[in-house]
């Protein structure tokens, strides 16, 4: 690549990397309107020895948010920010960031920033999309169709999710959405559990603020819109499962591991649960032999929730507004490690004099 084409050797220049392509070309746009930052495109097929070179360089990663597009020697955790001491912000190119290690970024200084929000409408309407087509067996039904003659009309009857209990684990904004589009359009009545919130914000976003056990009791779907943590990760295992009403409909498109995919099988297997949507999964893509996927109650996709074209610019366009903003020392939005913003600052001038 040229000098012209990473802006080397400009005084002050700040360097921003990222790997392959953007989320959408409108962050190159964005990011151009500043002429003191280089961008440099790197190729996963190029040598790990001249990717570092670029890193080791950059003040900026523009990183890929799920686990299976980015090798793990690229993830943002200590080991990749002690070979890039200049680095001062990460920023997912999703609303997730799983490929980052975001205390490890706080000890070292750097910022973290996602998109969330971006996609939160696309994600919203897929889960919903799943719910439709699990309570009308849409799925079922076509699979019957296209192996076989004869189906009987009454075989697959289906359900009415009108007035039904609608339970939303992560209250943010794809769960925000989904509260307002199930209460609104269908009238259901909207549990909600998130940690994180206070009374007033279920009140503000629809919902009712409900203990875990509670939720799970009392909902006739159960859908997850939380990011994956420690906190997070299986929590949705036997026990939670057993504890969710016989026939209800599970929906996960935020993150692989949040569900226990073992204990989801044999809910489903044995009947206690009626169906599962699901868009996430532990390994991405999973194998078509997945015992999930041999269920003919078992709706998939392949992490495309948050996949649409309106989403993708959305969340490309907040990217580079906010690349835009730390660059020129100005706080972004979607600040995901606000502690150590003063520590940025005195980064920030060390590197670029202001």
């Amino acid at each position: 690549m040229s000098q012209a084409e990473t802006g080397a050797g400009r005084t002050g220049e700040k360097r921003i990397v990222f790997f392959e392509k953007w989320a959408d070309p409108v962050t190159g746009t964005i990011l151009a309107r500043d002429p003191s930052i280089a961008v440099q495109k790197l190729h996963l097929s190029d040598s790990d020895a001249e990717n570092w070179q670029a890193l080791s360089a950059a003040h900026g990663y523009q990183i890929r948010a799920a686990r299976d597009e980015l090798p793990g020697h690229f993830f943002a955790n200590s080991e990749f920010l002690a070979r890039c001491p200049n680095m001062l912000a990460i920023s997912s190119m999703g609303a997730g960031f799983d490929t980052v290690d975001l205390a490890a970024c706080s000890v070292a200084g750097v910022i973290v920033v996602n998109q969330a929000g971006g996609n939160a409408e696309a994600v919203a309407e897929h889960a919903l999309g799943m719910m439709l087509a699990l309570s009308k067996r849409l799925g079922e039904t076509d699979q019957f169709m296209r192996s076989q003659d004869g189906i009987a009309r009454n075989t697959y009857m289906g359900r009415n999710i009108q007035g039904k209990t609608l339970g939303i684990i992560g209250l943010g904004h794809v769960g925000r959405r989904m509260a307002e589009l199930c209460g609104a359009l269908f009238g259901m009545r909207i549990l909600a559990y998130d940690p994180y919130l206070e009374e007033d914000d279920f009140i503000e976003r629809g919902a009712t603020a409900t203990a875990f056990a509670g939720l799970l009791a009392n909902s006739d779907f159960v859908t997850v819109h939380c990011p994956r943590t420690a906190e997070t990760e299986n929590m949705l295992d036997a026990r939670a499962f057993e504890q969710m009403k016989p026939g209800a409909i599970f929906i996960n498109t935020a993150r692989g591991g949040i569900h226990d995919e073992a204990a989801l099988f044999a809910a489903l297997h044995r009947g206690h649960l009626g169906a599962a949507g699901l868009d996430v999964w532990a390994v991405e893509p999973p194998s078509k032999d997945h015992p999930l996927l041999s269920l003919p109650n078992v709706l998939a996709s392949p992490h495309t929730a948050g996949v649409t074209h309106e989403s993708r610019h959305q969340v490309a366009s907040y990217a580079g507004e906010q690349l835009l903003d730390i660059f020129a020392g100005r706080r972004p939005p979607r600040l995901l490690n606000p502690e150590i913003w003063p520590v940025f600052q005195e980064r920030y001038r060390a590197l670029f004099g202001r």
